[in-house]
């Protein structure tokens, strides 16, 4: 996976999807006053490790322009 920009890409929507779905279950457990805060935090600190990742990915999407 390298530099294929077509397996970037991929991955790319991978990470998306699952940042899409943290948020959704994210969301779900606020709403439930006796939800375990210790997984809320969990699943924050996964999802901003998936934002981390994603801006990554992108960022080697970006054409070099010193080539």
């Amino acid at each position: 996976m390298r530099d294929d920009p077509n397996e970037i890409r991929e991955r790319l929507e991978a990470l998306k999807v699952e940042h899409r779905d943290l948020d959704e279950i994210i969301l779900r457990l606020a709403d439930n006053p006796a939800q375990d805060q210790l997984q809320v935090t969990r699943l924050k600190k996964r999802k901003l490790q998936l934002k981390d990742a994603i801006a990554r990915l992108e960022s080697r999407l970006i054409p070099d322009l010193n080539a």
